[in-house]
Order: structure tokens, then sequence, then C-alpha cells
């Protein structure tokens, strides 16, 4: 699933020539294209899509998307380990979890 999903700018960025930004979702930060709202700054809420900020957004908006979003568990859909997600969906073990120690056989 690809959702737009709010962040709040943390900093602003020019990387080649185009404007970035760290994006927080709830405490995960990704690095988000701003090209679409140049006009975006620190503390703004901003809706990402596939990297790109496409939209502002009101604090109290933004929290209650992201908060139910949580409830829901889309937020670890969106950003959690897909690997890790896959494996549990299909009944395996999670293939990025540390490996256990064997357990020691004693005579």
């Amino acid at each position: 699933m690809c959702l737009a999903v709010p962040g709040k700018v943390l900093d602003l960025q020019e990387r080649d020539g185009t404007l970035m930004s760290t994006v927080d979702f709830g405490g995960v930060h990704k690095d988000v294209c701003l090209e679409y709202i140049p006009d975006a700054a620190i503390g703004d809420y901003v809706v990402v899509h596939v990297g790109f900020a496409i939209q502002r957004l009101d604090e109290e908006s933004a929290l209650a998307t992201l908060a139910e979003f949580e409830r829901l568990g889309v937020l670890n859909e969106e950003f959690g380990d897909g690997f890790a997600l896959a494996a549990k969906q299909a009944g395996l073990a999670d293939p990025t979890a540390p490996a256990q120690p064997d357990s020691e056989v004693t005579s």
C-alpha cells in the first residue's frame, strides 16, 4: 500500500540543486523532496507521497492523522521493515531478526 502520510519538516537542505528536508513521521525520519512546496518552513507539517511533499497540513490534522495511522498499524506497514512484514504475513520467522544462539547440549 502506498499512502500520503503527514510529517513535520525538521530541516531544509539543498542537495544537487533540489530542495530537500528530513521529515518526522511520528518518530520515523525520512528524506523528502520539497520542490512542490518550495516555501515550506521548519516546523511545518506536510503531506508526503512517495518521497515528495505534496501539500501543507495544519498541526492538529497532521497529529490526528498520525495517531489514527498508528492505531491502525499503517505506519509500521508503510515505514517498517518490508522483509519482516512479509515474513509475518506468510507465517514465517523474521529473516531480519538476530540469530538465536544454539542451545548448548551437555552430556
